[in-house]
C-alpha cells in the first residue's frame, strides 16, 4: 500500500468517525469467507457499517480526530479488526449477538466500542450494549414522565367538577 493509499484509507476512517457517534471494534479473524459476506450482508440490512482496516490506519485516523476522545479503544487495536458504524448505539451488539448463535461461533468478538463519547472495552460489555436504550426511546420516556403529572392534575380537576355537581344535589335535597 502507498503512502497516498493509506492517507486515503485515514480520511476516509475519519469521516465515518465523524459522521457515527458510535462505532465498535471486533475480531473477525478465523471467520470464513462465506461468513464475512454474510456479517456483510446483515450488517447492510440493519443500516450499519462494516469496514475492515489496518490497526495502524484507524488509530492514525482517531489520532487525527481527537487523540484524548478516543484513547480508550487504542489499546483494542490488535489483530484483525473490523469497524461496525451505527447510528443505533445497540444495533452492532444485537447483530454479533444473533450472528454469534446463529453461526454456533463466539466470532466476532467485541474488542471495544466507542458509543457517544463512552468507552466500552472487552467481549463481556456485550450483553451491557445491547441493552443500551436509543436516543428515540429515551426521549419517549422522558416525555411520557413529563406528561403523567399533567394527566393526574386533568383528572383530578375532572374529579373535582363531579364533587362539586354531587355537593350542590346534595345542597338542594336539604333545601327542598
Amino acid at each position: 500500500m502507498t503512502k497516498n493509499e493509506k492517507n486515503e484509507v485515514i480520511e476516509v476512517l475519519k469521516e465515518k468517525f465523524t459522521q457515527y457517534s458510535t462505532f465498535y471494534v471486533t475480531n473477525t479473524e478465523s471467520l470464513t469467507v462465506a461468513q464475512i459476506g454474510k456479517l456483510r450482508r446483515i450488517c447492510f440490512d440493519k443500516k450499519v457499517e462494516l469496514k475492515v482496516a489496518k490497526n495502524t490506519l484507524i488509530k492514525k485516523a482517531l489520532e487525527g480526530l481527537d487523540a484524548e476522545k478516543y484513547a480508550g479503544v487504542y489499546d483494542s487495536l490488535n489483530n484483525v479488526t473490523a469497524l461496525m458504524f451505527s447510528e443505533n448505539a445497540k444495533e452492532p451488539a444485537l447483530i454479533i449477538s444473533t450472528f454469534r448463535t446463529e453461526n454456533k461461533n463466539d466470532k466476532p468478538i467485541l474488542k471495544a466500542a466507542y458509543v457517544d463519547g463512552a468507552v466500552f472495552v472487552g467481549n463481556n460489555q456485550l450483553d451491557s450494549l445491547k441493552t443500551l436504550k436509543g436516543k428515540q426511546e429515551l426521549l419517549g420516556e422522558i416525555i411520557g414522565l413529563l406528561q403523567s403529572p399533567a394527566k393526574n392534575v386533568i383528572s383530578g380537576l375532572n374529579a373535582g367538577n363531579k364533587l362539586a355537581g354531587l355537593i350542590k344535589a346534595l345542597e338542594e335535597r336539604e333545601v327542598a
